[in-house]
């Protein structure tokens, strides 16, 4: 269950916060060549024009490498330690492959500090093992899904996330997506069995807002607040009615579909709930 606290300033009257008790309680730092700096963009483009608002400042970070390929086969691997990262909701797991190298990779819920994990065909089909869609049991919960073969994870890596494979047929298995969509992937694609670790990122409350500004966060002002000139939504003598909700350069924010018309649908089985 996520932490709660007793109300001892204003900053923790609704703060709840994961336990973190997945993670490894004497975890050292991580190899510095599993790391590299992460310069601060505050969501700007190449041109310095601002493409994504309300970011800046923030606790500095470094970015961990992680390993979506998972190309390292028929190699064991036992597991050092189960880490934080500052970078995605997930846990990482930091691997000691036999030959000597290590690498850190998406940590599956129930992955336990010395367990053994590989990338092969063949069986155990336990947590954390990668294998083509094609060796796997059908039935198989799975996270860390490819979309073209070698490309490396792209699909279900996020906090709590899984899918599940449904069947396999003419080169292709049918996935159900966290979502509810079910779509065909290509068969040679990798992925990992398991759910991803941390899930009760979701139930966290950030209770104040300088843990906002601490993450990266801006202030972020409702466009019913501002006046006409500044958003479409603002103006009006209080709170004016009959707004449509809509961004600042007009685009419709509640039922809009802005799914680009040139992406296909040719893979997707059966749209989302």
């Amino acid at each position: 269950m996520p932490k709660t606290f007793r109300p001892v300033t204003p900053g923790q009257r609704k703060l709840v916060q994961p336990t973190f008790h997945e993670l490894s309680p004497s975890a050292k730092a991580a190899p510095k060549s599993l790391m590299e700096p992460k310069p601060k963009k505050s969501g700007r483009n190449h041109n310095g024009h601002i493409t994504c608002r309300h970011k800046g400042g923030g606790h500095k970070k470094m970015y961990r490498l992680i390993d979506f390929k998972r190309d390292k086969e028929n190699i064991p691997a036992k597991v050092a330690s189960i880490e934080y990262d500052p970078n995605r909701s997930a846990h990482i797991a930091l691997l000691n492959y036999r030959d000597g190298e290590k690498r850190f990779i998406l940590a599956p819920q129930g992955l336990k500090v010395g367990a053994s994990v590989s990338t092969s065909d063949e069986p155990p089909f336990q947590v954390g093992c990668c294998m083509r869609l094609k060796f796997m049991p059908l039935g198989s919960v799975i996270h860390n899904i490819e979309l073209k073969p070698g490309k490396g994870g792209q699909l279900v890596r996020s906090a709590g996330l899984f899918a599940q494979l449904l069947a396999r047929s003419n080169g292709y298995a049918t996935v159900r997506m966290p979502s509810g969509e079910v779509r065909m992937i290509n068969e040679n694609c990798r992925a990992t069995f398991g759910t991803v670790s941390n899930s009760e990122h979701n139930l966290r409350v950030i209770g104040k807002a300088g843990r906002s500004r601490w993450l990266g966060i801006r202030p972020t002002v409702r466009g019913i607040a501002m006046n006409p000139v500044d958003h479409p939504m603002g103006g009006g003598e209080g709170r004016g009615k009959g707004n449509i909700p809509q961004s600042p350069w007009a685009q419709f924010a509640k039922g809009y579909r802005t799914r680009s018309n040139k992406k296909s649908r040719k893979w997707v089985v059966k749209e989302r709930r």
